[in-house]
């Protein structure tokens, strides 16, 4: 079949098998030019492994480190006439390209969130790695399952205490418009907490432990985000940025205990980037085109694999002390808060309007990295070509 992008509100709901393995493939050129990353991971579990952060993590500790990596996520085959999801495709392309240089690389498809799968997992690694120094959470779910009681909880986008009204962008139009979010309510906001906080992360170390393949000098990586303050009612200080907040502490929390035996927990808060869940948050995609305009012409614009390996290569796996903020957190998102950055974010915002959009922002680059997500708009792949949207994991 001929695959075309089909776009539904902030979701593609196809995928390019051939143009997310080129992607893929792009984002491990960018690791293996730079070199390896001296005494980075050799054996890695990755929870939420099939895009974004987590791939990107992924693709650092196998072609960076040449290690060894388990990928956990929930993705689906293609089936019935439609495609598989981007991530499947993704995955099963990094599995590939880690084969062919001779690496270990196994993906567990599945609700990460269950009790079976963490088991699942656990008995993996004792089966074939023993034991893993390298523990990445980038779980990223519109709900959660709760495994001990059944009880299903859903992530809210929302404000608490007052409704916020702000400038947003109609991506399919390509037109800067008015968003306005109400509040949550207290449940609501307890939900949020539930699916995005830190209670599955400290349930995956438990499981990790009680199992005993977690090596006692293992890094534990979560990521957060803390943004500008035009993002902040929706963000930071909304229902998403609590949960966020929930599993800083959390980290933080698990490294108090993890630091006894020479192990470590950090978080890294990271900078804006196209991602699936991110272009559902109203005000982040305007930014986002802002932002990346700004860094462009100051030449500091960074992609999320090129993010993720200067976190691991400069900051994680450098021969210094990790560099942390007064409240312990790693700051890769450095280039996207310096003050002439946000400065001139600040003072393009009121003036960013449908008719500019294209001049004073860069729409276009938020266009095509969101479609890149999809495996659409990748240089050298014929996208009038019949494929097979079949594709599988190798046996």
């Amino acid at each position: 079949m001929i695959i075309k992008p089909r776009i539904r509100g902030f979701i593609c709901v196809t995928a390019h098998p051939t143009g997310c393995a080129a992607n893929v493939q792009e984002q491990i050129k960018v690791v293996r030019n730079r070199g390896p990353i001296t005494n980075g991971p050799k054996r890695a579990l990755v929870i939420g492994a099939s895009m974004g952060y987590g791939l990107a993590s992924r693709i650092a500790c196998g072609f960076g480190s040449n290690a060894a990596t388990v990928g956990v996520f929930f993705d689906r085959p293609a089936s019935n006439g439609k495609t598989a999801t981007a991530g499947w495709y993704n995955s099963v392309a990094f599995e590939r390209a880690a084969h062919d240089k001779g690496l270990y690389a196994r993906s567990i498809v599945g609700d990460a969130f269950s009790d079976e799968l963490k088991a699942e997992v656990v008995k993996l690694i004792k089966q074939d790695l023993r034991t893993i120094d390298t523990f990445v959470y980038s779980l990223a779910s519109p709900r959660r399952i709760h495994p001990r009681t059944g009880v299903i909880a859903k992530n809210f986008v929302k404000t608490i205490g007052d409704p916020f009204c702000s400038k947003a962008l109609d991506t399919d139009k390509g037109k800067v418009t008015e968003s306005r979010v109400e509040p949550a309510t207290e449940e609501e906001l307890q939900q949020t907490i539930e699916v995005m906080g830190g209670e599955d992360l400290e349930f995956w170390i438990e499981a990790l432990e009680t199992g005993g393949v977690l090596e006692p000098d293992a890094t534990v990586l979560t990521y957060s985000y803390i943004g500008p303050e035009v993002t902040w009612p929706i963000y930071k200080n909304g229902t998403i940025g609590q949960a966020k907040e929930h599993l800083i502490r959390t980290t933080l929390s698990i490294n108090d205990r993890l630091k006894r035996s020479g192990g470590r927990a950090l978080v890294s808060v990271n900078k804006a980037e196209v991602t699936q869940s991110s272009s559902a948050i109203p005000v982040v995609p305007l930014y986002n085109s802002l932002l990346f305009r700004v860094m462009k012409e100051k030449g500091i614009h960074e992609g999320c694999i090129e993010q993720i390996d200067r976190l691991f290569r400069t900051k994680l796996y450098a021969d210094t002390e990790v560099p942390v903020d007064e409240e312990g957190r790693i700051r890769i998102d450095d280039l996207e808060m310096r003050p002439d950055v946000q400065e001139e974010i600040v003072r393009r915002w009121p003036l960013v309007n449908s008719e500019n959009l294209y001049t004073i922002s860069d729409f276009g680059t938020y266009k095509a990295e969101f479609l890149k997500l999809f495996g659409f708009g990748l240089d050298g792949v014929d996208y009038e070509a019949e494929v097979d949207p079949e594709v599988n994991f190798d046996e």
